[in-house]
This record gives structure tokens, sequence and C-alpha cells, in this order.
């Protein structure tokens, strides 16, 4: 008798078939992208990038890139890592060349832009480190509740009360006390989450809308009732920019990173301190435990409901730290719904990070790039409708969201009550 054949594909053939099929999708758009460059982003003359201010001491000489043959190179480069994906495969570095690729359409896009102009690229990527603020913050504020397996969706309500906090706090008694009670009221929200999804077993996702709307319809409230007839109540003042001697002065880097105001400090300082903490010690081993298995956690002595409130709550005081960079980092006074969406962008951020610190620090700066770049395309007077540039921060949100990056895993008791036996 003849053998016979199952014709079901394993589960091996299955994967290898839909890894194929992103390689050769991701071929197609990188091959696009090609087309796209070399047809609509080719122009003639010269961008010229500004790498020094007029008083920088160690000037760097302007880089000038020729906008033509800059465009057919990029091109180029683009056809061939699309090509790669069809001929050799991408393999592991499918997403990669994904990566690589959107970084190339970027700059050509940039070269386009500023053809026959000039523009200071120093002064865009500062403004892209603070702009990324309140994102990697929100996205923080997210990696250390939902390390314990705390969704929350409420941190644009604790950015917009932080934000609120330090304009009438800081109004009434000034920068650092605003500050401190931005951060305590963001504190309290998060306690507030933490008492509604670990004592009452709300739903995670309900509890955090309603955070979100009693803070939004709050502050909408006194800004139109009370602000606008007391002026005074909202003129806070602004942490200004303090450049760290001798490091401040480093051509692109210095600007970037040590001539910023207090809260770029602190949220690089956060994302150091929370990536340690989480990764490097005995309490990060047993909040990480408490977020993939509460139960085993709790078998071995780990407090699940009192690790959850801490970090729910520290979560919420980095949110409204985040928040008060709105208002004392900022402009320094409160207008409606200031924030913008950023808080949901920082959950973005969170994922595209997978849930660390550096990640998602990394990812707010993806955004606060797409955010600055539009302001200084408004700037350069491109043929693009300012309502367009406007929608750049979250086209890169939802790019994101919707997977291009890899599938993303969050912590396994992420959203999910826990009920001691």
């Amino acid at each position: 008798m003849s053998a016979v054949t199952d014709p079901t594909p394993s589960n091996a053939d299955k994967l290898e078939s839909g890894q194929q099929r992103k390689q050769r999708i991701i071929g197609f758009v990188l091959i696009a992208l090609a087309v796209f460059v070399v047809t609509v982003l080719g122009a003639e003359g010269d961008a010229t990038f500004r790498l020094s201010r007029p008083r920088d001491e160690w000037a760097l000489p302007n880089l000038v890139v020729p906008a033509g043959p800059f465009s057919y190179i990029a091109a180029a480069l683009l056809a061939f890592l699309g090509a790669r994906q069809f001929i050799r495969g991408g393999g592991r570095w499918t997403y990669l060349s994904l990566g690589i690729g959107l970084l190339i359409v970027v700059a050509a896009f940039l070269v386009w832009a500023t053809a026959g102009k000039a523009f200071s690229l120093t002064g865009m990527l500062q403004a892209t480190m603070v702009r990324a603020v309140p994102i990697a913050l929100g996205g923080l504020a997210g990696v250390l509740c939902e390390r314990v397996g705390v969704v929350n969706i409420a941190i644009e309500g604790m950015l917009l009360a932080g934000a609120f906090t330090g304009a009438l706090m800081g109004s009434v008694l000034g920068g650092v006390p605003g500050l401190v009670a931005a951060v305590a009221v963001g504190g309290i929200f998060g306690f507030i989450l933490a008492a509604l999804v670990v004592t009452y077993r709300m739903d995670q996702i309900i509890a955090g809308v309603v955070i979100n709307l009693f803070v939004l319809g709050l502050t909408s409230y006194v800004t139109s009732q009370v602000f606008s007839e007391m002026r005074h109540l909202n003129n806070a003042p602004v942490f200004r920019a303090y450049k760290i001697p001798v490091l401040g002065d480093i051509p692109v880097i210095g600007p970037i990173f040590f001539n910023q105001n207090l809260f770029v400090y602190g949220a690089l300082i956060l994302v150091a301190v929370s990536t340690y903490y989480l990764f490097h010690t005995r309490g990060g081993l047993r909040a990480r435990a408490v977020g993939e298995h509460p139960r085993a956690a709790d078998t071995l002595g780990v407090n699940v409901y009192r690790t959850r409130y801490i970090h729910v709550t520290l979560g919420g005081m980095v949110a409204g730290f985040g928040g008060a960079w709105f208002t004392l980092g900022s402009v320094g006074r409160f207008d409606e719904n200031m924030t913008g969406g950023r808080g949901f962008i920082g959950l973005a951020a969170m994922i595209f990070g997978r849930w660390h610190p550096v990640g998602a620090l990394a990812a707010a700066l993806v955004f606060g790039f797409a955010d600055s770049l539009q302001q200084k395309l408004a700037i350069l007077n491109t043929p693009i409708p300012s309502e367009f540039l406007a929608m750049s921060p979250y086209i890169a949100t939802i790019i994101v969201v919707a997977g291009l990056v890899g599938r993303a895993r969050p912590p396994a008791a992420d959203g999910k009550p826990y009920v001691k036996e």
C-alpha cells in the first residue's frame, strides 16, 4: 500500500509562509517608496542644513546636500532594500530594512523641503528632544503600571491634571511648588486608579476613561469660568534651559542633551533610574513577577495588591511631572485640553518600546521628531497644507500601532484583576 500524504500544512509551514508574505509586502512598500522619492521628491538646488548656532563656541560648517543627486541615491538604496526582500529574503532583517527605508525617505523629504533654502538641523533635533518629553514620561508611566499588570488608559487625564495644577499652583506659589503640586496630583489620580482597579476590580479600560473625562471636564470648566476672569491664576513662571558647562558646547550633541530645561534632564534621569530598578533590583523583579504571574508571586510572599498600588501611584506621579511640562516647561499658562492626546501617544510609545523605559524613550523621540518636523516644514513654506503637517505626529502613531514594527508581547497578566484566594 502506498503511504497517504497529509495535505494539511503544518504550523511551521504556515509560519514560514506568513513570514514570506510579510517580506514580499515590505519589499513592495520599499520599491513603491523608491518610485515616490525619484518622481515626487526630486528637486533642483542645494539643501543647506546649519549644524551650529551663531553663539556656539565650537562651530561646524554647514551641511550642503545637492537635492537632485540625493533623491536618485535615496531611490537606489530603497530599491536595493526592496529587491533584497524578494531575492534573498529579509529574515530577521526584514523590519530593520523597513526602518532604514523609512529613515531614507525622511532624509529625502527633508532635502526636498529644504532645496534652495536653509534651516537649523541642530535646532530641529533640540526641539525633537523637548517635544518628546511628555510622550516619554507618559510612556514611562504606562510601563510602570503595565509591568505590574494594570492598564493605564488614564495617562492623558494625568498629564492634563499635572498641566492644570502646575499652572495654577505655579501662578500662586512659584515654579518649584507648582511642579511639586503637579507631581502630587498625578500621584493622587494614580492612587485613585489603583483603588478602582485593584481593590474594587473595576474594568481597567473604563476606569481610565472615567478619569480622563473627569479631568477634562473639570479643567475645562475652571478654564472657562475662573481663569478667564482671574488671569493672575494662569500666569506661571517657566523653567528656563540650563546649559551644562563644557558638555553644552559640544557641536550638535551639546544643544540636544546638555542645554535643556529641568523636564528634559528629569525625563532622562527617570528613564535611567526606572530601567535600573525594573531590571537590576529585587523590587523590580518582584514588580515584573506580579505583571507576569501574580499568583506565583503571591505564593512566594510578594504582596500583589501593595505592589500594584505603589507602582500605579508612581506611574501617576511620573505622568503628573510630564503634564507640568506643558505649562511650567513650555508656555506658562493652561489652555483647555492642551495635552492634545499626548497621553495616548505615550501609550503607543510604550507598546513600540516593548514595555521598556528605554524603548519608550526611543519611540517618544520618533513622535517628537514628527512633531518638530511639521513645525519646521511650516517655517520653510512647503507646498503642503498646514492641516496635513499637523497630522504628522498622529500618522506616525497610527503606523506604529498598525504593527509595522513587529508583534509586541505585553506582560502576561496585563489588564487582568487579581483575586487573592
